[in-house]
């Protein structure tokens, strides 16, 4: 296993399942498993500094990240945002984000009337909208069906805030699958929308998103414990490379190499990191995985003093049109009433994919820019904060372009089935996917070895 986040950790604990007696090998260059999962304390309260929740249902199911809790004995341990709204920041307005739409795309245009008029001609042509396995950019269709309004006020905030990229240069097939299914059915994106609604309901009352309370590291410790691998941290792992009998994985720095050969091995590593390693296994595949770009994102997180009053929202997203640095901003004691700290906790994010200017700034520049933008976003002047934290995540999150999927598919069926690839450079980014993922590649690598 190459990989200790948790999509490596969810591989790792599915071939568990599959072998109890498996030896299996997780090397982790970091000194600490979890990848972007990583709770820490602040002011006194276990508060994320990557990752905050993981979705509760997938395509109209039970999502994997929660059946994985379940088998981990953490069902009673799930904790859910309460029941407070978000918005989004528009002409110096925090307006509730409109329901009954998918990432933003309506199924009704008079749901989103007063925040982006539609003005799409969204005619039906006699044909669906998509061939069969044709994939468009979100942005270009959304903008030919309904117009441009609805891109630039809630898709492009409601995508920025799950990939921090623009909807023009991402894919509708890996970013919203249901709806290219759907799509190539439908006459109409309205239509589309609604049937993609329909095919993944949400029972009424089951909340969207999950967390643990103690924070989600108790998770990747419950994963980790359970896979019951042997985890070498610190391992730069060097190659990879086909043997008469499997795989040899060389790791260590010059002179101080070592060697493990394997009958198996998942990759659940960043896409660079992954075509550097199968370079020496498929050049073509190599090439495929290694065209995946990826935005980076700081985290700026304040503790204002108890009793501040913000705006009654568990957050709020900004469309990149309004002029602000900051992208996201979540009320972390209003969306987590759990948390139990002694101050009003807020994150915000900054960093879009292409614009990393704002990156390049100090830890205590990023602090002042979110302090100076926030006022002026929640339309109220702000105490100084109580103390503050900055996480820089450089090339956090992949930018799945048109035709993302079919090049993941075709590096992966150049590959031998004994080298599984997982995580988010293929198969899309948030905890259940990754953990969807890592399982898949653990299945695949397991049967491949057992057929």
């Amino acid at each position: 296993m190459v990989g200790g986040g948790i999509a490596g950790l969810a591989a790792a604990h599915r071939l568990r399942e599959l072998g109890p007696e498996l030896e299996i090998v997780l090397l982790e260059r970091a000194d600490r498993l979890g990848g972007k999962i990583c709770t820490q304390p602040f002011v006194g309260a276990p508060v994320e500094t990557g990752a905050e929740t993981f979705l509760m249902r997938e395509a109209g199911a039970e999502s994997a990240a929660l059946r994985l809790a379940g088998r981990l004995g953490l069902t009673d341990a799930l904790v859910h945002p309460a029941p407070v709204p978000s918005a989004l920041a528009i002409d110096a307005d925090l307006r509730p984000i409109p329901g009954a739409t998918l990432m933003g795309i309506p199924a009704d245009p008079a749901t989103v009337a007063g925040i982006a008029p539609v003005t799409g001609a969204d005619a039906d042509a006699g044909r669906p909208l998509l061939a069969p396995d044709e994939d468009v950019s979100v942005g270009a269709l959304v903008r030919a069906r309904l117009g441009d309004a609805v891109v630039e006020r809630l898709v492009d905030p409601l995508l920025g805030g799950v990939y921090a990229g623009r909807a023009d240069d991402l894919s509708l097939r890996a970013t919203i699958p249901g709806l290219h299914r759907a799509a190539q059915e439908a006459g109409t994106l309205r239509d589309a929308v609604a049937r993609a609604m329909r095919a993944a309901p949400r029972p009424g009352g089951t909340p969207v998103f999950a967390s643990v309370a103690g924070g989600l590291s108790r998770y990747v410790t419950a994963v980790a414990g359970a896979a019951r691998a042997r985890v070498e941290l610190g391992q730069t792992v060097r190659a990879v490379e086909p043997t008469a009998s499997g795989w040899r994985v060389r790791t260590g720095a010059a002179g101080r190499e070592a060697e493990i050969d394997a009958d198996a091995v998942v990759l659940a590593v960043p896409a660079t990191p992954a075509a550097r390693l199968l370079r020496a296994v498929d050049a073509a595949a190599a090439a495929a995985v290694g065209e995946l770009p990826y935005a980076s994102v700081a985290l700026v997180t304040l503790a204002l003093p108890a009793g501040t009053v913000l705006p009654s929202l568990s957050g709020f997203l900004v469309p990149a049109g309004q002029g602000y640095a900051v992208k996201a901003v979540t009320f972390l004691t209003s969306k987590w009433p759990h948390l139990g700290a002694d101050a009003v906790i807020v994150r915000a994010s900054l960093g879009r994919y292409g614009d990393n200017d704002v990156l390049q700034l100090t830890d205590e520049s990023l602090v002042d820019l979110v302090r100076a933008e926030l006022p002026r976003l929640v339309g109220t002047p702000l105490p100084p904060p109580q103390a503050a934290r900055v996480t820089r995540w450089g090339g956090a999150l992949p930018q799945y372009g048109v035709g993302h999927v079919a090049r993941v598919a075709a590096a992966r069926s150049a590959l031998p089935p004994t080298l599984g690839l997982a995580g988010a450079a293929f198969d899309g980014v948030g905890i259940a996917a990754c953990v969807r993922s890592g399982e898949a590649a653990a299945e695949q690598v397991w049967r491949a070895l057992h057929d």
